[in-house]
């Protein structure tokens, strides 16, 4: 199965966008699956529902940060590299959907109100927009990891 099935997957299965970016990179990235779900459980929706960065660019970018990031005792050429694939990322995101913040994506629909929430259902925005945002996350990072050197 593609990654980008596995994260859509995990997405209909319940778990938000930002785990399920990062879910679908666990068994690449030898990391746990339980802590990733756990560590990205806060950016979805934007980040607590707050409607900022898109939860999956989000779970994207922590993927990055795992595969090209400075650890400890690491040269500092490393985050400059991280920063040009985040941007990377966001740029080609921004290209297939318009922008890279939740509420834009959304139609400015408030998902911390009741009548957001209940709008967000109605319109079906987890299907019509949310789901083409996990996949494309995916996708995106795939396509940067088939070509980098560094992997």
């Amino acid at each position: 199965m593609k990654r980008s099935d596995v994260a859509v997957e995990r997405f209909l299965d319940g778990y938000n966008c930002a785990q399920a970016v990062l879910y679908s990179f666990c068994d690449y990235l030898n990391f746990d699956k339980d802590t990733a779900l756990k560590l990205s459980c806060g950016f979805g929706a934007g980040m607590g529902r707050k409607e900022e960065v898109c939860g999956a660019v989000s779970g994207g970018i922590m993927v990055i940060g795992m595969l090209y990031g400075r650890g400890e005792n690491q040269d500092r050429s490393l985050t400059e590299n991280t920063y040009l694939i985040t941007r990377e990322l966001m740029d080609k995101f921004t290209e297939r959907q318009g922008a890279f913040i939740c509420r834009r994506l959304l139609g400015d629909c408030e998902l911390t109100t009741l009548e957001g929430q209940k709008e967000f259902k109605d319109k079906d925005l987890l299907n019509t927009v949310c789901k083409a945002c996990v996949r494309n996350v995916v996708e995106i990072i795939d396509d940067i990891v088939d070509r980098s050197t560094l992997r």
